[in-house]
């Protein structure tokens, strides 16, 4: 096993980006999610067009609709003015950049006063961001806010052999004391965790650093917890991919992993049910499967299993 792929070699493997402008919203859509008392909310989510991550991440696509140079001055309002005049009402609203919030070359502080008077009535608003770059920014950001702020931040894994190769520039302690100065803020903290991490090949394996990293996450402090499983198709992952040092999970290894997290009891827990097709083959149960997930979101309790012959194997796709 090779030291993993710094940032050079990660671009070097890239396709080219999607077109975007930096005026508009690559996408916004319009959902629910549980609040913590266990009610419904109505949640606004806008993707906005931003510069690109300054970190590299091994596993990561979101790079695909971002910008080289940060958008004009300006631009980041329009976008929201954009995705709000299309959206219906929420309690809640998302604001993610495919990068990071208080990343000042991404999103200017400046422009911090005209965006807090757009969120103005939401009762909760979630950005994401690394926790390296959790600073002043994020503190004035909140105290400027009528909301109660949500940071969503990739913890990914606590594996000591993968989490160095995934060149988040990282450790488990760092996001421990992000999260941890974030609550002394009552900031909320939401962790995404993956699902078949690179350099984990065996599924149970993969599986069980999962649970690890959940469990982590929830002792840091953290109330919620997103499940990603990982993909292939940034490049560096499809040869991770050949090498035999990826494989993508499957449908029943998301299943298995939401019922054993939901069964902690530590915090709420979801799964990432965007574009998930590429976990299944099977044609006949992928849609019912898909929305016992969905439900299970939020419900935040283990439905009864849609049974499939090929729900009972941990079967990997061949590249």
């Amino acid at each position: 096993m090779h030291d993993g792929y710094d940032s050079h070699a990660i671009t070097q493997l890239r396709s080219k980006k999607n077109k975007a402008d930096a005026c508009i919203p690559y996408h916004f859509l319009h959902e629910k999610e549980p609040a913590l008392s266990g009610d419904i909310e109505t949640v606004n989510t806008i993707f906005l067009t931003s510069k690109e991550c300054a970190f590299k991440c091994l596993m990561c696509d979101l790079w695909k609709n971002t910008l080289d140079e940060a958008a004009p001055f300006g631009a980041i309002i329009k976008q929201i003015e954009y995705a709000l005049e299309r959206l219906p009402q929420a309690d809640v609203i998302k604001l993610y950049n495919n990068g990071n919030f208080f990343d000042t070359k991404a999103i200017s502080p400046k422009e911090y006063p005209a965006i807090v008077k757009l969120l103005k009535g939401y009762k909760r608003v979630v950005v994401e961001n690394h926790p390296k770059l959790c600073n002043r920014h994020c503190i004035a950001f909140n105290e400027m806010l009528d909301g109660r702020l949500e940071v969503a931040m990739g913890l990914e894994t606590i594996h000591p052999g993968v989490l160095p190769r995934l060149n988040k520039q990282l450790t488990p302690k760092d996001f421990k004391n992000a999260t941890g100065s974030l609550n002394q803020h009552n900031i909320d903290v939401r962790a995404f965790v993956l699902l078949n991490a690179p350099y984990i090949t065996d599924p149970q394996e993969s599986i069980v650093w999962t649970l690890k990293s959940i469990q982590f996450a929830f002792e840091c402090g953290v109330v919620r917890c997103a499940v990603i499983p990982v993909r292939p198709g940034n490049g560096v992952m499809d040869v991770l991919w050949r090498e035999g040092n990826y494989a993508p999970p499957s449908l029943a290894m998301l299943e298995d992993v939401f019922e054993k997290a939901l069964l902690l009891g530590q915090g709420q827990v979801f799964v990432d049910t965007w574009d998930i097709g590429f976990l299944s083959t099977c044609t006949f149960c992928f849609d019912a499967r898909k929305k016992r997930l969905e439900k299970m979101n939020l419900e935040q309790k283990i439905l009864p299993e849609v049974r499939c012959s090929c729900s009972q194997t941990y079967s990997a796709q061949t590249l």
